[in-house]
């Protein structure tokens, strides 16, 4: 008898337990939904901070610095990546080195887009975030990062500068998320599309512009620098 009640009462706090731990996710959930609705609708300086991006053309550019052959004679590209600040295509605020297998280099990018619904002044706006650098030969998943998911990307920081800390993490957190779920801040007139067919063959003594379309869509040009 004593073994069935001690059974009775570990089941007893085995279900308590379970419906807590699931009410703690629910309120968190809750909370972090309702959070994000409000930094979305409520918060005036992010609204403004969107507001303010203006129409671009040019985003970045890459060039070839070497290419080598490792010890199984596939060609390595070493890939100078540059992005530059929001509006100010000769406004440098990253460069990065990467070595890919190769020489025809594929660049992933989110495309965030806010339209009408969001802004509500007539002018959809556009946020382009670099995902992933990878060869010809490889799958994108096993690409090298550019930006790290879910971090506040250099070139967006008069957005950032609006926010509080918490406010930051919560909204690029949120961005990063459309990645998987394009459609989960539509409601808001906010939706994600990708540019991951970008590709160009890099040659030395080439630059390789990354330009936009105007339906935000992103493209390369390449240009002789000798």
């Amino acid at each position: 008898m004593k073994q069935d009640h001690s059974g009775k009462v570990t089941a007893k706090l085995l279900a308590a337990a379970t419906i807590l731990t699931a009410a703690i996710l629910g309120v968190s959930f809750y909370l972090s939904s309702s959070t994000i609705h409000s930094l979305l609708t409520e918060n005036h300086e992010l609204n403004k901070a969107i507001k303010n991006l203006t129409a671009e053309e040019q985003i970045g550019y890459a060039t070839l610095q070497s290419q080598t052959r490792d010890s199984l004679g596939q060609l390595q590209s070493t890939v100078r990546f540059v992005q530059t600040a929001a509006g100010k295509p000769k406004e440098i605020v990253s460069e990065q080195l990467f070595t890919v297998a190769g020489d025809i280099i594929h660049f992933d990018a989110l495309i965030v887009k806010f339209n009408n619904q969001y802004v509500q002044d007539g002018k959809g706006r556009s946020l382009y975030l670099w995902r992933r650098i990878y060869g010809e030969g490889s799958s994108p998943a096993s690409g090298e990062l550019i930006e790290l998911p879910g971090e506040a990307p250099e070139r967006y920081h008069s957005i950032t500068k609006s926010l509080r800390m918490k406010d930051s993490d919560l909204f690029w957190e949120a961005i990063w998320k459309l990645a998987n779920d394009p459609q989960q801040l539509s409601q808001y007139g906010i939706t994600a599309i990708f540019g991951n067919a970008i590709y160009s063959r890099l040659k030395e003594g080439q630059i390789t512009l990354f330009k936009i379309s105007p339906t935000g869509q992103i493209y390369p040009e390449v240009l002789d620098t000798y």
